[in-house]
Parts: C-alpha cells; structure tokens; sequence
C-alpha cells in the first residue's frame, strides 16, 4: 500500500536531523555526537511505579553492564514477569534513553519488570561484545529475579531492529550454552542478516529513513572480521538449527530493508516447529514501532506486541 502520508512527513523530518551514515558520516563518535545535539522532544515520561539504574556484572574479563529497571503500575506484591529488552540503533548509536519510553510504556502495558541492556557499542567493542553483555544479563536476571519481585519462570527477550537480533539471538546462545532458556521472544523489526541481498533492501533503499547506506555502515561497524558474518550470535539467519526456542512475535514494516530477513526468519523458525506470529505493517517504515501517538499501525503494532508478550507471561 501507499506510504502514510504522517509516516511521510515524519521521515521528512528525522532525515533532515539524522546523520548520513556510511556516506558523509563515517565515524561513530561524530553520528553520536551529531545525535545528542538534537533538542529532545519536551514530553514527560510515561509513569511507572519505579525506575532504577544499576551495573550488573558483564562476561568473563569484561566491564559491567549498565541495566536500566523498570517496574510497572499499579505495583503489588505479586512476582512480576521479566522481560530483557536490547535497544536498536545499528550495534552503534541509541542507550537506554533513546528507548526509555518505549520500555515505560512496555512496563506498564505488560505488567512485567523491564531491563534493559546498555550493551557495549561498535566500533569500540565489536561482535560479540553486544551479545554477550545481553546474555550476562539474562543469566544475572534468571538467577536474581526473585529477589527484583521477578519471577524466575516467566522472563522474555525482546527488541527492536539491532537489539531484535540480540533478542533472536540470546535463546540461541541459552540453548548451546545451558543457560537460561527465555520463555518467548519479541523481535520488532530485526536486523538478522549482514548480506543485505533481499528485495526489501533492493526496494526500500533510499527514501525511508533507514537507508541501506546505514545498515550497511552497521554492519561494517559491528563485524570485526568478516568471517564473523556467518557466526549464528552475529546472523541468526545463519544458524543451521533452529529448533527447541521459544515461541516469537516477529513484526515487520512494509517501507524497511529489514522487511525480508525478518519475515524469513519467522518462516524458518516455524520450519523447525517453533510456534511465531508474523505481523507485517503496511504504509509504515523503520523505527514506527515508538511512535504509537502519531500513527495508528504503531498503536495497533504496540497492543499486538505487548498482547503476545501477557499471553506468554501470564502466571
């Protein structure tokens, strides 16, 4: 279908604001610096019953994680669900402010504790810094759940374009690793495959606000040897097994790169008898999935995710 004229007038803008990566901006420091120059919108923060920041402990010889814990309204004694949420933002810009919203309002649409992950970011730490500061946290979370008001039994992953990869890619690593198995996974628009050879990438290349051009620059950021390209942590695509996960939301938008991988991914996942509801939202691009106050597929993409995530956390 046609590109949403609000969803038009909103890439209009973000693409005045947002640095050219991989073209004129080719160093990660500058795109975060041109970044954090941005005014912030003057909105208020969604309320929840109690935000907190902390560090948990990162892998083996690497530095602590910072989480950010979300507990959601109205609070009671009840163990709440977990969810682990990985931010988006190539493996390279975006923290745990650029989605504190989201994860606010993912508190309290779900009922369920929120942390999210301040990964390592590229191209300081490359491949797997992100992926295994992400299941440090997981593995931290199963074992001290309860003592958040967490439940032990019901913690999810989730997560959005970069961080959805992380999200497909942490029940990997539980199951190769006897860890912590997730009970379900919520991938918005992941960002799963390096080749970049689909007609989504060929179609939406330009013009949608994530560009090829970025994903491609990501990709170069993230990957420290191109070999790594092939790994499963790095490309989940690129796993020859995919069975014994767990069931996975997996949502998509028509005007995005990403749109093909990630559709893919979910028919591969239900090849190997993992159950997967598929969601692709027509008219919408990259990034729609945080703006449910200005389009309408994003308030009906939020209640389809955050209704997929009671369901599978329900006590």
């Amino acid at each position: 279908m046609p590109l949403d004229p609000v969803a038009k007038a909103i890439i209009d803008l973000t693409e005045a604001r947002f640095p050219r990566l991989g073209t004129e901006v080719l160093d990660a420091a500058e795109a975060r610096r041109i970044l954090a120059a941005q005014p912030a919108p003057p909105t208020e923060p969604v309320p929840v019953a109690r935000v907190e920041d902390r560090r948990l402990p990162g892998p083996a010889g690497a530095p602590d994680v910072p989480v950010r814990l979300y507990w959601p309204r109205p609070a009671d004694d009840t163990p709440l669900p977990v969810v682990v949420f990985c931010h988006g933002g190539g493996f390279v810009i975006c923290d745990l402010d650029s989605h504190d919203r989201m994860c606010r309002e993912m508190a309290n649409a779900t009922g369920a504790l929120i942390i999210s992950v301040d990964y390592r970011r590229a191209p300081e730490d490359r491949f797997p810094a992100a992926a295994e500061d992400a299941y440090a946290v997981l593995c931290w979370t199963a074992a001290h759940a309860a003592g958040l008001g967490g439940d032990p039994t019901r913690i999810a992953v989730a997560g959005d374009s970069a961080g959805g990869n992380l999200a497909a890619v942490l029940p990997l690593m539980a199951r190769d690793r006897g860890g912590p198995m997730p009970v379900f996974q919520l991938l918005i628009y992941p960002m799963l495959d390096p080749a970049q050879n689909t007609p989504s990438y060929r179609d939406n290349a330009h013009g949608y606000f994530v560009t090829a051009d970025h994903l491609r620059w990501y990709w170069q950021q993230y990957l420290g040897d191109p070999a790594d390209a092939a790994h499963p942590y790095a490309s989940p695509l690129a796993a020859p097994d995919l069975t014994a996960l767990p069931p996975a939301h997996i949502l998509t938008a028509e005007y995005d790169p990403l749109r093909d991988e990630g559709e893919t991914y979910a028919l591969r996942l239900r090849e190997a008898g993992v159950p997967v509801d598929i969601h692709r939202y027509n008219g919408v691009f990259h990034g729609f999935f945080g703006m449910p106050g200005h389009l309408t597929a994003a308030t009906k993409a939020n209640n389809a995710a955050h209704s997929a995530l009671r369901a599978a956390l329900k006590g």
